[in-house]
């Protein structure tokens, strides 16, 4: 997904030069690294109104901040929140967005946490406007949800959209009482893993039921690689819905499955960055390929979902170490200004679908909305619900 309306980070070597790398050692219980992530990102965005648009990025890191808040119950990150949620909710409760793909529909996710909280109907009104238009929002022939409605994307099937999509819509199904939401959400899981799932356990980036985009390998209608965060996305979605859907739904078995299989294959991939630090590569599988590179939010990604499978016994209790030096790898990316702000490095910005070469020519970004928000997600499993 190709980032939009979002400063420009520093680089990664201004970054290098800024404070020391934390380890684990430095990551002690006393230190709160999701609070000085949020402060820092807030020291640099003092305003709602210039840290981005409506956008999934943001609305990620956005997400992360309410968990902190929820954790800490500081009031002004809330505060926060809600006033880049009231520059696109009117006081109807209408969005100004037509919703034409599954990235615009990933922000609700931060409506329902504020309507959770304030019980404003303005939040649930908007959150419905987006729930309306699935209505009318093309599918795949196997009702698969395109990516975007724009002929650019048409018939195509990303992992990316499993997690812009169906965490909102079983939250928005628990918020309203509308349990088909969750049959929806299963079937589109179950949908999109039949066609992008690969012989070595990960997943494929995208699919295109045409076969017609450059990226088809040929004989098939899936792209050629198992891009890193394309992967971290699908299994944060599997987590989320688990986390909605009742424990009776006749589903939910398939989906634990899915989800064991697809952790026990990312968790053969790691690189050991040192006896007790994981971190994974931006093409998952392809670790000794040149040029191929270390990759921060799908580490925190994967760390998340494993980390959380290992507490809701969906994965096996050995897997909890990949999720403990997974969180020790991250955290190595982490550096201190002569300020105190935090700078998170080695972040893939926003990433289409491609050729090898495309996805590891993509810039590495410090403190990149798809870094922060993964970061912090992470981070509060791994030191407060893991």
């Amino acid at each position: 997904m190709l980032a939009a309306g979002l400063a420009v980070p520093p680089s990664l070597a201004t970054a290098a030069t800024l404070g020391a790398t934390l380890d684990s050692t430095d990551a002690d219980a006393a230190t709160d690294w999701s609070r000085k992530v949020v402060d820092s990102t807030i020291a640099r965005y003092p305003s709602p109104n210039n840290i981005g648009g409506w956008g999934y990025q943001v609305a990620l890191y956005l997400y992360g901040q309410y968990l902190v808040y929820k954790r800490t119950n500081h009031s002004a990150y809330l505060t926060y929140i809600k006033q880049w949620a009231d520059r696109f909710v009117d006081s109807s409760g209408h969005i100004s967005n037509s919703f034409n793909s599954l990235d615009s529909m990933m922000p609700g996710n931060v409506l329902v946490a504020l309507y959770n909280e304030t019980h404003d109907s303005r939040y649930k009104t908007a959150c419905a406007q987006i729930h309306s238009r699935l209505a009318t929002y093309p599918r795949t022939s196997d009702g698969g949800f395109w990516h975007a409605d724009t002929s650019s994307r048409a018939n195509q099937l990303w992992c990316d959209g499993t997690y812009m999509l169906l965490p909102l819509l079983v939250r928005y199904g628990r918020m309203v009482g509308d349990s088909t939401t969750y049959d929806e959400a299963c079937k589109q899981l179950i949908i999109y893993d039949k066609h992008l799932h690969a012989g070595n356990g990960l997943w494929y980036h995208a699919y295109d039921a045409t076969a017609t985009q450059s990226w088809v390998v040929p004989g098939t209608h899936h792209s050629g690689y198992e891009w890193g965060r394309a992967i971290g996305w699908f299994m944060m979605a599997i987590i989320e819905v688990l986390e909605n859907i009742p424990a009776t739904h006749p589903e939910r078995s398939t989906l634990i499955s899915m989800l064991q299989a697809r952790c026990t294959a990312v968790a053969k991939y790691p690189h050991h960055s040192s006896s007790t630090s994981y971190r994974w590569y931006q093409v998952v599988n392809m670790g000794s390929t040149k040029g191929n590179w270390l990759e921060t939010s799908s580490s925190s990604m994967y760390t998340y979902a494993i980390s959380r499978g290992v507490q809701r016994g969906y994965l096996a209790s050995s897997l909890n170490s990949t999720a403990i030096d997974g969180h020790n790898g991250v955290l190595s990316q982490l550096t201190l200004d002569s300020s105190g702000k935090t700078n998170l490095a080695n972040i893939c910005i926003g990433t289409n679908v491609g050729d090898l070469q495309y996805y590891l020519d993509r810039p590495r970004a410090t403190n990149d909305f798809h870094g922060l928000g993964s970061f912090i997600i992470m981070n509060e499993q791994l030191t407060v619900g893991g």
